[in-house]
């Protein structure tokens, strides 16, 4: 493909990350329409969108989605409870309720965005993916039309369910696609390395200077179950390693403009490379 571009809209950038279950609708439409802005301006593009699940799904995995009432035998056989069922969806119901947000805002602007539901489609097993059929996916992008993702809680063949974030959705489908971009827009300019006093922007992070970074870069803005922001680095460290030429940003879409500008080829934020 000309310039496959993956972006993802941060659950923290579209959503009131601090208050349960609460879109930011207004940005949700600018956002869309920077997005189309940038398709316009650009039409080499070829556009996998993601986003998080913000105020929506983590609070939910938080309220409703206890493990501990779902024990594994020691066959490695699942034993069902009730509870847990409900509570998976329940975070089910949330992420998908979020994801509906988001869909119409790019409908709003004229964005040709069809939802592809992890939850479908993926499976794992003690958490890692297994099987996903990217066959509506694939046809999405051969035909012009993009294809959005979201944290999603799946089914796993061991643990019951399992809750995955947008960037381990997206270390997996770039092992299929081989992406020349990530973009990752969140509420921060750059990662910092002194969180959460925000006076020191780092640039670029390669391999070789994560390991005296890793123990000062951490915390969210709000509940994430998912791991935080160094949980994010280590996962595209790990990505860009395994994929020639890939590079990731990491940089603000508070700031109108920025997904426009980052998403038509300009530097923001921080990026990440293998050297």
């Amino acid at each position: 493909m000309d310039d496959l571009v993956f972006l993802k809209l941060g659950g923290s950038l579209i959503t009131e990350k601090t208050q349960r279950y609460t879109p930011r609708l207004d940005k949700l439409l600018s956002l869309a329409g920077e997005i189309h802005a940038a398709l316009t301006e650009m039409s080499s593009i070829r556009l996998v969108l993601g986003h998080g699940s913000g105020s929506f799904g983590h609070y939910a995995v938080q309220e409703h989605l206890n493990p501990d009432v779902f024990p594994v035998s020691k066959e490695g056989r699942p034993q069902s409870d009730n509870r847990y069922w409900e509570g998976f969806a329940e975070v089910w119901y949330r992420a998908s309720q979020l994801n509906r947000y988001v869909i119409d805002a790019m409908r709003q602007a004229g964005v040709p965005a069809i939802s592809l539901a992890p939850s479908a489609a993926a499976t794992t097993s003690g958490g890692t993916i297994v099987s996903w059929d990217l066959t509506s996916l694939h046809a999405a992008l051969n035909s012009g039309v993009v294809p959005l993702i979201y944290g999603d809680i799946v089914f796993d063949q061991i643990q019951g369910g399992k809750v995955l974030s947008t960037e381990a959705l997206m270390w997996h489908l770039a092992h299929h696609l081989q992406p020349r971009r990530i973009l990752l827009a969140g509420l921060e300019a750059a990662v910092w390395a002194d969180f959460p006093s925000r006076t020191s922007a780092i640039e670029k992070i390669m391999p070789s200077t994560f390991g005296p970074l890793a123990d000062r870069i951490g915390g969210s803005h709000g509940p994430d179950v998912t791991g935080g922001m160094k949980s994010k680095v280590a996962e595209m460290l790990a990505l860009v390693q395994a994929i020639p030429g890939l590079t990731v940003q990491i940089f603000s879409g508070e700031e109108h403009g920025n997904v426009r500008r980052a998403l038509t080829g300009e530097a923001l934020g921080t990026s990440i490379a293998s050297d």
